[in-house]
C-alpha cells in the first residue's frame, strides 16, 4: 500500500527493456506509470545525510501492467530520452549547487566582517582574505558555466558537454566553498545554529545526483574524443 505521507507523485516515468533492436541491442522504452497501479509500491525508508526536505523513495514493481497508451514517445528511443533528461537535470543540479555555494559565501563574508580577533575583524587577515577571494572567484566561474549551459539548451543547441562542465565544476565548488565557509566560522560553523553545516551536507549530494563527478569526467572525455 502506498504511504501518501512520504510520496507525492501521482505518476512516474519508468524505463524498461521491451525487446531487441535490429542490431541485437536491447530496446529500452519509457512508460508513464500511475502510482496507484496494481503491483506498484513506494517505500520511503531512507534517512539521508542532507537535502532532507526532499524525500527519496524506492520504487518497487511486481507484475505491473500498463496499457500501450502509456508508452512515452518512440518505443525504441527510451534510453535516449532518459539521457537527454539527465543532461537537462545536470544544469538544474549545477544551479542548485551554485545557490548553496553563494549562500555559504555570503554567510562567511558577513561573519568575517563581524568577528573580531586581536582587536580587529578577521576579514582584515590575509589568510581569510585569500579564502574569500578564491571562493568568490570559483563561484563566479561556476555561475558563468551554468548560464552558458542553460543558454545553449534554451537555444536548442548541443549542450551535453557544457552541462557536464557546469555540473562537475559547480558541485565541487559548492562542497569546497561550504567547507571553507565552515572553516572561517570556526567552531560556530560546526553548530546547527549558523546553518553552514547543513549547507555542507546538502552540497555533497550535488557531486552524486544526476551522475557522479567521475561520470561527468567520463562524459567530458567522450566529447573530447578520448574514448
Amino acid at each position: 500500500m502506498l504511504d501518501h505521507q512520504c510520496s507525492y507523485a501521482k505518476c512516474v516515468i519508468v524505463t524498461a527493456v521491451t525487446g531487441e533492436s535490429e542490431n541485437g541491442k536491447k530496446q529500452i522504452s519509457a512508460f508513464i506509470v500511475p502510482t496507484g497501479t496494481k503491483g506498484f509500491e513506494i517505500r520511503c525508508n531512507y534517512d539521508k545525510m542532507g537535502v532532507r526536505a526532499s524525500n527519496t523513495c524506492e520504487l518497487v514493481l511486481k507484475d505491473v501492467r500498463v496499457p500501450k497508451s502509456h508508452l512515452l514517445g518512440d518505443p525504441s528511443k527510451g534510453f535516449k530520452q532518459f539521457l537527454f533528461t539527465l543532461d537537462g537535470g545536470r544544469i538544474s543540479i549545477a544551479a542548485l549547487a551554485l545557490g548553496i555555494a553563494q549562500a555559504a559565501f555570503d554567510k562567511a563574508l558577513a561573519y568575517a566582517k563581524e568577528r573580531k580577533q586581536f582587536g580587529q575583524t578577521i576579514s582584515s587577515f590575509q589568510a581569510i582574505q585569500f579564502k574569500l577571494a578564491d571562493m568568490a572567484m570559483e563561484i563566479e566561474l561556476a555561475r558563468n558555466m551554468v548560464l552558458k549551459a542553460a543558454w545553449l539548451k534554451d537555444q536548442k543547441k548541443p549542450f551535453s558537454k557544457e552541462a557536464a562542465f557546469a555540473k562537475l565544476f559547480a558541485s565541487e565548488t559548492a562542497t569546497k566553498v561550504c567547507n571553507q565557509a565552515l572553516q572561517i566560522h570556526g567552531g560556530y560553523g560546526y553548530m546547527r545554529e549558523y546553518g553552514i553545516e547543513r549547507m555542507l551536507r546538502d552540497a555533497k549530494l550535488m557531486e552524486i545526483g544526476e551522475g557522479t563527478s567521475e561520470i561527468q569526467r567520463l562524459v567530458i572525455a567522450r566529447h573530447l574524443g578520448c574514448l
